[in-house]
């Protein structure tokens, strides 16, 4: 009697994530790839396309219909941003945090009254969220946050900055993990929703940056800001258990924006080798040239695997926070070798802003940092593996 019925589960599955990988396929191919090369030496971000993917759905993907979400899951969340990221990464690392980390906490926190206001609106494309994690001093380290928000009769009052705020400028609401009582280190912590339109609230001008050149990324500055004590996200005290509970799909996300990525440089490489021509044939038919392109596939199949595993874990409800830093740790480092090894094939070109593999090369640096960075990553893999 089970067995039908897990056929049926699988099949079911399957269809969504085609239909999912076949419509942001489509959209990139036709609305993405034509204009990215554009957007990316403007510095400019594509807004326009932006709000399309809002009315696609894609923004509630990963959240269920009864608050006005797509009903998917981290799987086909994932299989979205993969698309994306083939097409541009700036506006897939925006569309992601728009998904994830920007609404994440005002979903499972917020009140009626904060979804009408702020979630609704994000999931339609009407209003951008950001997340803002990181301080000068506080990276990987959470327990040096001093972004503080200290306690008052009405609600709180937030003093501090943060930096390296993916889409902190165009922010409508921003999710900002704050220390509630120093004295009690990463026990302190507690995130609050701070809309933009906050007295207090304000932003540096966007970096000048080497990659992902059409993100808004700045540092934000937080001068007494009053919310109230409903738009604390959580208890106080618990701002790290918060975080836990989306680092898997924090970092799974990561890689599958390496994925995306790394696609993209393995098949202008291959395009572009079938094509150029050296010695009285196509440079594809070298055993050195072959290498690379077997090397990328390799590569990009089992980080495919990996990520497809991870994800499922993900929707089983499984714990599974080591595999997906391996997961994250592993197609990254692979991207980076596919978009270099693609600079090279295209030899003198690839070292020309006509050709879209020095974008990829570029963009890849932003997901070394993005998620923990990799020494981080192989510290805490090895530490598990080694308390087993």
């Amino acid at each position: 009697m089970t067995q039908p019925n897990k056929n049926k589960s699988n099949k079911i599955r399957s269809n969504a994530e085609d239909m999912v990988r076949f419509t942001m396929a489509q959209f990139v191919d036709k609305e993405v790839i034509p204009v990215a090369t554009e957007y990316d030496n403007k510095g400019e971000f594509p807004q326009h396309l932006f709000k399309k993917l809002g009315k696609m759905g894609i923004f509630g993907i990963r959240y269920p219909k009864k608050v006005r979400g797509s009903g998917g899951n981290t799987t086909l969340y994932c299989i979205a941003m993969q698309e994306l990221a083939r097409g541009l990464m700036s506006l897939a690392a925006t569309t992601a945090m728009q998904c994830l980390m920007g609404t994440n906490g005002l979903y499972l926190y917020g009140t009626k009254e904060m979804y009408e206001e702020f979630l609704y609106p994000a999931l339609k494309g009407d209003k951008m969220g950001a997340f803002q994690l990181t301080e000068p001093n506080a990276g990987s380290d959470l327990s040096a946050v001093r972004t503080k928000a200290e306690k008052t009769r009405d609600g709180y009052v937030i003093n501090g900055m943060k930096t390296w705020s993916t889409s902190g400028p165009k922010g409508d609401f921003h999710t900002v993990l704050c220390q509630t009582d120093p004295s009690l280190g990463l026990r302190g912590l507690a995130f609050f929703l701070v809309p933009a339109s906050t007295p207090g609230f304000s932003y540096s001008k966007p970096f000048d940056l080497l990659g992902t050149r059409t993100s808004s990324i700045s540092e934000i500055y937080f001068k007494d800001c009053h919310v109230p004590v409903e738009y604390r996200l959580g208890e106080e005290g618990r701002g790290l258990g918060v975080l836990l509970k989306i680092l898997s799909e924090i970092r799974i996300m990561t890689a599958a924006l390496a994925l995306g990525l790394h696609r993209a440089a393995m098949d202008d490489a291959i395009k572009y080798c079938k094509e150029r021509e050296q010695f009285g044939k196509p440079i594809g038919k070298y055993q050195l040239i072959q290498a690379k392109i077997a090397n990328m596939a390799v590569n990009l199949e089992a980080g495919q695997l990996m990520v497809d595993k991870v994800t499922h874990m993900i929707d089983q409800g499984k714990e599974c926070l080591n595999l997906a830093s391996m997961a994250k740790y592993f197609t990254v480092e692979s991207a980076c070798s596919a978009s270099d090894e693609a600079m090279r094939i295209f030899g003198g070109y690839g070292y020309s802003m006509e050709y879209s593999v020095q974008r990829y090369y570029r963009d890849n640096r932003f997901l070394l940092y993005g998620g923990g960075t990799h020494e981080v990553l192989q510290t805490t893999i090895a530490r598990e593996i080694l308390s087993k």
